[in-house]
């Protein structure tokens, strides 16, 4: 499937960040055994609250985490970049295309743990065709979405 553009029709990921898109937008919490990507909702259970994220990230068809920059600097990712994160959380699904904003480590050491990532003001747009896994992260509430 990895660089395939004959597959358009058989995206399994793009329905997959569609189920996510979705949820986020109506970011209700409910119980359930499940911790799937595609779970059908936000949270670990019925007293969660206040979830609006389930972060993402994207592997290559190499097999390598995508990463990009957390502002809109011209940057080149490498592993040790502070400047880069692999967290993503998806904004819209287009057929087979997802637009992604880029989610940053919290520098609130004393939130870090209830609060893992912050939203930046970093969002580019991929060709799911170009993505062979993603990899679902614990819900969470990321301000300023």
């Amino acid at each position: 499937m990895c660089n395939n553009n004959e597959a358009k029709d058989n995206c399994c990921i793009a329905e997959i960040l569609t189920v996510i898109n979705i949820l986020q937008e109506n970011a209700e919490c409910s119980d359930s055994c499940l911790d799937t990507c595609d779970r059908g909702f936000l949270g670990c259970n019925i007293t969660t609250v206040g979830c609006n994220t389930r972060p993402v990230t994207l592997y290559t068809c190499n097999g390598t985490a995508w990463s990009m920059p957390t502002t809109k600097e011209n940057v080149v990712c490498s592993d040790a970049s502070a400047t880069c994160s692999n967290v993503f959380r998806v904004e819209k699904v287009d057929g087979c295309c997802a637009t992604f904003r880029v989610l940053a480590n919290n520098p609130d050491t004393t939130e870090a743990t209830t609060r893992p990532y912050v939203a930046t003001n970093s969002f580019f747009t991929m060709n799911l065709n170009c993505v062979c896994a993603i990899k679902c992260l614990q819900d969470t509430f990321v301000e300023c979405i």
